[in-house]
């Protein structure tokens, strides 16, 4: 899917690599899987959600919970920004009092969607912790959010656009950043 002015910087057995990393990263960091709830932000956040907590239960021999968390009526900039369609949250069974959620993203930018995210959790019930799984990170950041596990540290200019393609969603799979 690459263009011209766009490159490849991920392709399938890195984002595989980096999944896998951040699955043993939240096991040690959680001391193992109990109490564990991964909430995804759509769209591809949750796609990751559901692919780290198959990899937890392979790891682990554990089910862990899986979730959606729409954040889009929670965004502080939806003036600024053209809003998509809301999807449906998804809490699981057994919600997220008093258990450790772990919020799982593409790409880490600005951290608006993340500070949405902890604004939607808020109503939604009180975690014993709150913990933040991004694919890239991109840097420039405009809240002081950082995460707690990352596939890959991306540097870029402002002007870039990163990009993640998921095969479930895009039938490639890779990450490109594009001028």
């Amino acid at each position: 899917m690459s263009t011209g002015n766009s490159r490849t910087v991920m392709h399938t057995a890195d984002i595989a690599r980096a999944l896998t990393r951040i699955s043993h990263e939240i096991l040690e960091s959680n001391k193992g899987a109990e109490d564990l709830v991964l909430l995804g932000i759509p769209t591809r956040g949750v796609t990751l959600a559901e692919r780290i907590a198959a990899l937890l239960a392979d790891i682990s021999a554990t089910t862990v919970a899986v979730g959606a968390l729409d954040v889009t009526m929670y965004r502080d900039d939806l003036h600024r920004n053209p809003t998509r369609t809301p999807r449906p949250t998804q809490i699981p069974p057994g919600g997220i009092d008093g258990k450790t959620v772990v919020l799982v993203d593409d790409v880490l930018f600005s951290g608006r969607s993340i500070r949405a995210a902890l604004d939607a959790l808020n109503d939604i019930g009180r975690p014993a912790a709150v913990r933040l799984a991004i694919l890239v990170d991109r840097g420039h950041r405009e809240l002081p959010i950082r995460p707690d596990f990352v596939g890959k540290n991306l540097p870029s200019a402002r002007s870039e656009r990163v990009n993640v393609h998921l095969a479930e969603i895009d039938d490639v799979e890779e990450v490109t950043i594009e001028s």
